[in-house]
């Protein structure tokens, strides 16, 4: 391997987000314009200083475009620009999902105004209080699913998380609400004590979140790759090897905003999944297919609320062993 960059769970997003809690003061005082404002100035210097995460994001962005080029301006959203310019965005969206993440959790997000789409495919599931699994992405603000789960008692969800990168802006939340961090479990890989502990959650009628874009952090990930954004790019296998062992239904989950509306769509993706001595491998390709498949959809309809400022597309740049 030539080119040997940081796992995705050693880049320390609080290097974003350290001038946060005085953005959000701003926010209090003047509204959303005056927080861009002040916002503009720390976006330049990250822009300028984090190379990595400003050539992750021209890439990504690139690929966003040529794809939608290529099915004739498939992304509803809006396509961002080349080059800084978009990168700049990418990172101002970034900003505001944080901000967004404080006022919900502060109580000042209007959450009365969300557009719910699916939610009649786990209904049933829900009536009946039984579980699933739902692989869910870094895209948009899963926090708002997670907020709005708690003005409804029967869905309960448990997201497993690697927060290691972000106890500080995880310290920032819990002062604004303490239940922030309730339903969390830290995970850095799957073990059989987590597992039974999921299992319970699932009997009892829960479902379990996890995400299908973040490579597991581990010496040797293992991984599937599917077609994404017109390359191959590696996906974890961890959500489907977890759906088996729990013998739940698997859904996929995702938060994003499109014209200053905040959207949650949840889709019935398999009934169950069924892990084949034989053909194991392949069926585990096919899944990651399927999941990537719809993370695309969704990335071209809001492209620059896609967060990962990293190269997703080459394996070879992740470290062997996280530290």
């Amino acid at each position: 391997m030539t080119a040997r960059h940081p796992h995705w769970a050693q880049i320390n997003e609080n290097s974003f987000v350290l001038g946060m809690r005085l953005l959000f003061m701003v926010y209090r005082i003047g509204g959303r314009l005056p927080f861009r404002l002040a916002l503009h100035p720390i976006l330049a210097w990250y822009l300028v200083t984090n190379s990595r995460a400003r050539q992750a994001s021209k890439m990504y962005l690139a690929r966003v475009r040529k794809v939608a080029d290529i099915g004739n301006g498939s992304g509803r959203g809006g396509l961002p620009p080349s080059g800084w310019s978009g990168a700049f965005q990418h990172f101002g969206a970034f900003a505001e999902s944080i901000l967004d993440k404080m006022l919900l959790w502060g109580g000042l997000f209007k959450t009365q105004d969300v557009i719910t789409t699916g939610q009649e495919v786990i209904r049933a599931n829900l009536l009946a209080k039984r579980g699933g699994v739902l692989i869910c992405a870094h895209l948009g603000n899963l926090e708002l699913c997670r907020v709005l789960s708690r003005q409804r008692k029967e869905l309960r969800i448990t997201v497993l998380v690697h927060t290691k990168h972000a106890k500080a802006f995880n310290r920032l939340l819990a002062q604004l609400d303490p239940d922030s961090q309730l339903n969390l479990i830290q995970v850095t890989e799957l073990t059989p004590v987590i597992v039974m502990i999921l299992a319970e959650k699932v009997a009892q009628g829960e479902f379990v979140a996890i995400a299908g874009d973040r490579i597991p952090v581990s010496p040797h990930p293992r991984v599937a790759l599917a077609p994404f954004l017109g390359a191959s790019a590696p996906f974890p296998i961890g959500p489907y090897v977890l759906a088996s062992v729990l013998q739940c239904p698997v859904y996929l989950l995702f938060a994003l905003t499109i014209g200053g509306h905040s959207e949650c769509h949840f889709e019935s993706f398999r009934d169950a999944v069924i892990l084949p001595r034989k053909n194991r491998e392949r069926v585990l390709n096919e899944l990651a297919v399927a999941y990537a498949r719809r993370l695309e959809h969704y990335c071209l309809r809001a492209p620059l609320q896609w967060f990962n400022f990293f190269d997703f597309w080459n394996l070879s740049t992740y470290d062997d062993a996280p530290h």
